[in-house]
């Protein structure tokens, strides 16, 4: 009996070690197991994102993107045919935060699951391209945190979007922190920007950190110039 009880004694001080130091690493870093699992889709989906190229157009596409006779309307084009065949989940994207030395690959859509992968398009925004308010939503403590550090951003700190049609650049106009029913922060504005959130503060979804940036630089792909 003895036996059975320092076993069960190691067996639960084990236990103990392992949440602290998991609660531990949670508070100073991020949740470790979700991280794991988010690496593993952010690996395949930066597999997937490869594929996401233009050549990928049905035929009839093709041809209606070639008569198009600006490069915004080829972009804006090759953005909404991006979205309509994408479901949830799915790689759109890769956003690139310079300042905070991080990128992760966007996925489509802002529910619970595509949000374990990475940051997520808000499914009733455009994607940039399209105009108007681009909204993204991230994790800032568990897989792997994408968007932790958002209170870091300054203004004037550029935030690029890397779509598989071109390359927006975008400028940081500010932070606010709002109430998490607060759906005015992705109004369109009268310019294309992009909008960041997140719960707020870290540990608890009281409210809501948004980053706001305008559009100032756009470089399309390739096949899009004229």
């Amino acid at each position: 009996m003895r036996r059975v009880l320092r076993s069960l004694s190691t067996v639960l001080i084990v236990a103990g070690v392992l949440l602290i130091a998991d609660a531990a690493a949670t508070v100073v870093w991020q949740e470790p197991l979700s991280a794991l699992m988010a690496a593993r889709s952010q690996a395949q989906l930066s597999d997937e994102l490869e594929r996401l190229e233009l050549r990928t157009l049905a035929p009839a596409d093709r041809r209606a993107l070639d008569e198009l006779p600006s490069t915004a309307r080829r972009i804006a084009f090759a953005a909404r045919r991006l979205r309509e065949r994408a479901e949830p989940g799915d790689p759109v994207g890769r956003i690139v935060l310079p300042t905070l030395g991080k990128d992760f690959v966007v996925v489509d859509g802002d529910d619970a699951a595509s949000l374990r992968k990475g940051p997520g398009v808000y499914p009733d925004t455009p994607l940039p391209g399209e105009g108007g308010t681009t909204a993204v939503a991230g994790h800032r403590t568990t897989y792997l945190a994408p968007f932790r550090d958002l209170d870091d951003l300054r203004r004037g700190d550029h935030i690029r979007m890397e779509m598989p049609y071109g390359t927006f650049t975008y400028a940081v106009q500010g932070t606010r922190i709002v109430e998490p029913d607060d759906v005015s922060v992705i109004d369109p504005v009268g310019y294309e920007r992009l909008v960041l959130t997140a719960c707020h503060p870290l540990y608890s979804a009281a409210e809501r950190i948004v980053v706001s940036a305008r559009l100032v630089k756009v470089e399309p792909a390739p096949d899009l110039r004229r």
